[in-house]
């Protein structure tokens, strides 16, 4: 795989952003990975180094998160000023008529910039998230984002993940250590902590807002969903309800994988290649 390539880059507001890029310039639409609402660009290695021979893959690490700056108020944090940040790093970054990759909140962004800059968008992979949020699963993010488990080291913290997201389709010891690593850094004190601003989650107490109106300015917009077939965050009937509105959308279901498919299991591979190929 080329070379990771990392950029900070000064917001709106003079926080410091950090981006990472992997390959050049092709003929091929440019992919630029969302996260979910605590990760880091840092989910989408595996993605870089299926694709990035072919074309460029760009990640973020939002405000508050990973390696970009801390906000001196909470509000720094909302959707709106995340979205503002996302077009600004695309238009620094030279993406254009990209495919977007939105995993749970990042699919949200997707969705969001479908509404602010359509013209941007090459296509949207939308990776278990819709619309409509099931009140369990938004419930155990509430929790997770506020949480600081202060754990002893990296191997408590894998353990820790593992008790807490059973359904997800990490196979072995060193996929969940991974997992950790990107999850969790250590502190001053010599114990890991989350490697988000766990303010974040002050912003998640108000009721979802329709978010259908958002999901409808994707007409037009080649369009896939993966859906982690255990998944309390995605339902199955939004995901009908999501087909009955976008019959063209391509759906991969990956099955008993619940919050959310990481991208490289069979299903999911398979479906985000052709949808690539097509796009």
């Amino acid at each position: 795989m080329n070379a990771a390539r990392e950029h900070r880059i000064t917001a709106w507001d003079g926080l410091v952003l950090h981006a990472t890029s992997w390959g050049g310039e092709t003929a091929a639409a440019p992919l630029f990975c969302l996260p979910g609402l605590v990760r880091t660009g840092g989910d989408f290695a595996r993605l870089a180094a299926a694709y990035a021979g072919g074309r460029r893959v760009v990640t973020l690490d939002y405000a508050g998160r990973g390696r970009s700056g801390r906000a001196g108020r909470v509000a720094r944090y909302a959707p709106e000023a995340t979205l503002r940040d996302i077009l600004d790093v695309a238009a620094a970054l030279s993406l254009d008529r990209a495919v977007v990759v939105g995993t749970s909140f990042g699919g949200l962004m997707a969705m969001a910039i479908a509404a602010a800059r359509p013209g941007l968008l090459g296509g949207v992979v939308l990776n278990d998230i819709g619309p409509e949020i099931g009140a369990g699963g938004a419930a155990l993010v509430r929790r997770f984002v506020a949480d600081d488990p202060a754990l002893a080291d990296l191997a408590a913290a894998a353990r820790h993940l593992r008790r807490l997201l059973p359904d997800l389709s990490l196979t072995d010891d060193d996929d969940w250590l991974e997992f950790a690593r990107l999850t969790y850094v250590e502190g001053s004190d010599r114990r890991w902590h989350p490697g988000w601003d766990r303010r974040i989650a002050a912003l998640l107490g108000d009721p979802p807002r329709d978010l259908w109106p958002l999901f409808d300015a994707l007409e037009g917009v080649p369009l896939l969903l993966v859906h982690g077939g255990a998944s309390t965050l995605l339902l199955a009937p939004t995901v009908a309800a999501m087909r009955a509105r976008r019959p063209d959308m391509a759906v991969a279901t990956v099955a008993g994988v619940g919050h959310a498919p990481t991208l490289a299991e069979p299903a999911a591979a398979v479906a985000l290649a052709r949808f690539l190929a097509a796009a």
